[in-house]
């Protein structure tokens, strides 16, 4: 029998729809509020903005982009500059509002100059490991919550040797199994929400090892406001964290474009990329004067589309309702924040692995013949600099990984169609 495919405007009944949202909440809780922790931020203002953003984005772009937009990791290093020597997080809030209308301004160009250049700056053979390329720079990162890896040492800190946690890696390893076989076995609805249910089986098994934090349930109020800053207008901050614009706007395109892929729809096209960034800008420039970090597409939330087949709009605009109420509830925010490292780092192996693996897909999709040296050259450069780890420094902002590699890709693609434009290239190359 095949698959229920839930359709990206299809609208569900609330009790099926209700774990769904709460799925994708909780796959993409634990990074978004991890951004606004490391800047000195109230993480529910970002939780509350964050849900507000991404109705207005299903709203821009008409019920047409099944996307959740959650706190930007990129804005963190150029942010912590201007925190610490340019008067503070009100004074960075005027970069994040820039990054709005940034995203704003360039909708319209895209609007009226359309989307084919797209095809030229990022063909499939860069696109496709641009894609992979943001599944596997991130798995590490689940590799470390996982307890299989070590944590990166800060600079001065002294190297300690890496000692496995065994009750981590026994919880981590069971929410990933519980994942996998639920995504393969699974009938019904429970066929819907394997994450859902991975999550809170190691959720359980944590807690019966004596690894969640009760108290900080307990302690928790039931009702309270997030706390909202004031922008300070502040153009050396501007400066700072524009360099990173540049990163997000790589990443955007890329989700835009996987999530295309695995809901087989042109979302490019329609509702377009012009509408997809004019939501984000909007989004971000409302966030911006609250006092909450940027938003950006999530890779989370794609991942258990991808694994689920749970396409609709009306989903996760039910996970954002549920982060807005999540934001006021107290205890309810603080019991999503109880959930270890070990059971997300179980459960995000397989998200990330997933998206990597639609990079690959695009390749057979798009059919990229790297028997021409061009795709093959693309391909290959594009792939050694997002995973070797090489970087460069553009003013406060370091480049490397995914954003990197696509800069690199876009620049190799444009130097090779400007060879092909004065015929020094063969067509076949």
């Amino acid at each position: 029998m095949a698959r229920r495919i839930i359709g990206i405007h299809e609208k569900l009944p609330i009790l099926e729809s209700l774990p769904l949202s709460f799925q994708h909440l909780t796959a993409m809780f634990g990074a978004t509020i991890l951004v606004p922790i490391l800047l000195g931020v109230d993480p529910a203002i970002a939780l509350l903005m964050n849900g507000i953003g991404t109705l207005i984005y299903t709203w821009v772009t008409k019920g047409g982009i099944p996307a959740y937009l959650g706190s930007s990791f990129a804005f963190i290093a150029p942010a912590m500059l201007v925190i610490g020597s340019y008067g503070g997080f009100s004074h960075a809030q005027s970069g994040f509002i820039f990054f709005g209308l940034f995203f704003i301004a360039i909708s319209f160009v895209v609007k009226y100059w359309g989307i084919r250049w797209i095809d030229i700056v990022m063909p499939p053979a860069v696109m496709g490991a641009v894609v992979a390329i943001i599944g596997l720079e991130l798995a590490p990162v689940a590799a470390q919550m996982s307890g299989l890896a070590p944590w990166p040492t800060a600079v001065g800190q002294t190297v300690q040797p890496f000692i496995m946690s065994p009750n981590v890696v026994i919880v981590s390893m069971f929410t990933l199994i519980v994942g996998m076989i639920g995504s393969v076995l699974f009938k019904g609805f429970m066929q819907v929400i394997p994450i859902l249910f991975a999550v809170i089986a190691g959720y359980v098994l944590a807690l019966s090892m004596g690894m969640v934090d009760i108290a900080k349930i307990s302690n928790a109020e039931w009702f309270a406001l997030p706390k909202f800053s004031t922008p300070v207008f502040d153009i050396n901050a501007i400066f700072i964290i524009a360099p990173a614009c540049i990163v997000v706007l790589a990443e955007h395109i890329s989700h835009l474009i996987v999530t295309g892929k695995i809901t087989e729809s042109d979302l490019m096209a329609k509702p377009g990329l012009h509408r997809s960034l004019l939501g984000d800008g909007i989004s971000n420039v409302l966030s911006g004067f609250a006092g909450s970090p940027p938003n950006t597409t999530y890779g989370e939330n794609i991942g258990v589309m991808a694994i689920t087949r749970v396409y609709s709009v009306w989903v996760i605009r039910g996970a954002a309702i549920l982060a807005i109420a999540f934001s006021l509830i107290g205890k309810v925010s603080a019991a999503i924040q109880t959930i270890p490292d070990a059971v997300m780092g179980g459960i995000t192996m397989l998200l990330y692995g997933v998206i990597a693996v639609q990079g690959f897909r695009m390749f057979v999709e798009q059919k990229v013949d790297f028997s021409k040296n061009s795709n093959m050259v693309l391909g290959a450069i594009t792939f050694v600099v997002g995973v070797s780890g090489a970087s460069i420094n553009i003013g406060s902002v370091q480049l490397k990984g995914m954003a990197f590699a696509a800069i690199i890709g876009v620049v190799l693609s444009l130097l090779f169609w400007g060879f092909s434009k004065l015929g020094i290239m063969n067509k076949e190359e």
